[in-house]
């Protein structure tokens, strides 16, 4: 009988009992008065339900302790199921694989605070392996990571290391021939969260267009993608090209950067007749269904594991007349707004150097849901964006016809999105909408993927 490789979900009684109760106070089908759910009627699939009433359903047959390695092997429903544990390595991580590609090469970096090698940035590393570091590019919220979202980050030079940072955020978005003239290689190492519109992968973009056009090559060191289990979501349609979307791939698009830059040259994506000369380092030890705790924040609004899972259906909101909570200590971890009547969850967004500036509802007290304990015991394993909770915003909303803004658009990749929702289209058919668009790409994405991925399947500890 074939072996399957993967672990079990932590499935028990408690946790499921919080996900329904989530899952029964933010539902559209329920009534804004009722908070509670029978356990039959919950949206729960059968064999979770199964899964909770049954507080042992696993049944560990051996359980081995090497010292990289522990191997359980547990029996579910009759099919032998191996778990196997090892320490995830990013691209950075390995050294030995890329140093002796930078000996005696002018280098250039683009990177961030997520650039880490273990606990030591990936600067400091090179710079203690004699490498050349020429100068380094920094995304959206600068090389420190310390600028919010939309700030300006200015050029200069690092207070640190002293090299000079070129600022790839704002009107200077793409490296020019100037910035790469005594360049031999571009070495990229950026942790992304797999959603199209978050700004580092179009950044990846213009990045590779300008090591093409230049003929510089590209050493990209891949990481995990912490969303990398599931695709879902509206392709970008042409028209709607933007800083937070450059390319047809659904909002989910279930990638590593590493993977997404061989599908940009492939697909010829970069616009110009030359491809980027890439070369990707690739994660040990990881697949797309591994879960991966992200041991630096990407952004200063995604500060947790919970707002990064939470991110991909939050994100679309700042297209609309809520909050997520920027400027308090859980963006990304709620929503809610000065009008809503429901919900339990008090927040008052202010201002917070580096992380807030003007942020929605300045001052004002909202109200809406903390969801927190929903990401952390359920949302892994749901593997779509949850459109009902826009659709029970937009029914509460006093004004319909401006719970919209036009940058909704904008991170949606199209305008169908906004008009169904708007029209009252059920969920159920948008997702129809989606369905052959995202079989299309997930069949065209298979020959750019770097690591195993089975469909259908939620994360999975390491």
């Amino acid at each position: 009988m074939p072996i399957t490789l993967f672990l079990i979900p932590d499935w028990n009684p408690e946790t499921v009992e919080s996900a329904m109760n989530m899952t029964a106070e933010l539902s559209p089908t329920a009534t804004m008065a009722r908070r509670t759910m029978d356990l039959e009627k919950d949206s729960l699939p059968e064999a979770d339900r199964r899964r909770a009433r049954n507080r042992g359903q696993f049944i560990g047959a051996s359980k081995v302790h090497l010292k990289y390695l522990s191997v359980i092997m547990v029996f579910a429903f009759g099919v032998p199921i191996l778990a196997i544990s090892q320490k995830i390595i990013t691209g950075a991580e390995r050294t030995e694989m890329y140093l002796t590609l930078l000996k005696k090469k002018r280098t250039a970096v683009v990177a961030n605070q997520t650039s880490m090698v273990g606990k030591r940035h990936l600067i400091d590393t090179l710079l203690a392996s004699n490498i050349k570091v020429k100068r380094v590019f920094a995304p959206e919220h600068g090389f420190r990571g310390q600028a919010a979202n939309g700030e300006k980050v200015a050029s200069g030079i690092d207070p640190i290391t002293k090299l000079p940072i070129i600022s790839l955020y704002g009107k200077h978005v793409k490296p020019t021939r100037k910035d790469l003239k005594g360049i031999d290689i571009v070495v990229f190492d950026i942790q992304d969260v797999g959603v199209r519109f978050y700004t580092y992968l179009t950044t990846l973009h213009y990045v590779m267009q300008a090591c093409a056009e230049n003929r510089k090559m590209l050493l990209l060191l891949d990481r995990p993608n912490p969303n990398g289990h599931y695709v879902d979501g509206p392709l970008l349609k042409s028209g709607f090209e933007s800083m937070v979307g450059m390319h047809p791939i659904p909002l989910v698009h279930g990638m590593t950067l590493g993977e997404l830059a061989r599908m940009i040259n492939g697909e010829k994506w970069l616009k110009i007749a030359d491809t980027c000369r890439l070369t990707v380092i690739p994660v040990l030890n990881w697949d797309h269904n591994t879960a991966y705790t992200l041991p630096v924040p990407p952004s200063p609004n995604l500060p947790t594991q919970e707002s990064i899972m939470l991110y991909p259906t939050l994100g679309m909101m700042e297209g609309t007349v809520m909050s997520m909570g920027r400027g308090t200590d859980k963006p990304f971890e709620c929503f809610g707004a000065p009008w809503l009547k429901e919900g339990h969850y008090i927040f008052v967004p202010k201002n917070i150097p580096g992380k807030a500036m003007n942020p929605p509802f300045l001052g004002d007290t909202c109200r809406g849901f903390l969801l927190t304990d929903f990401a952390r015991n359920y949302i892994s394993g749901h593997r779509q964006l949850y459109l009902e909770w826009y659709e029970m915003l937009l029914n509460a909303c006093p004004d319909k016809q401006k719970f919209f803004n036009p940058f909704f658009d904008k991170l949606a990749g199209g305008s169908e999105l906004r008009t169904a929702m708007l029209n009252g289209t059920s969920i159920k058919k948008i997702r129809e909408a989606w369905k052959d668009d995202l079989f299309q790409f997930t069949y065209k994405r298979n020959r750019y993927l770097l690591y195993p991925c089975i469909q259908g399947m939620g994360h999975t500890k390491p």
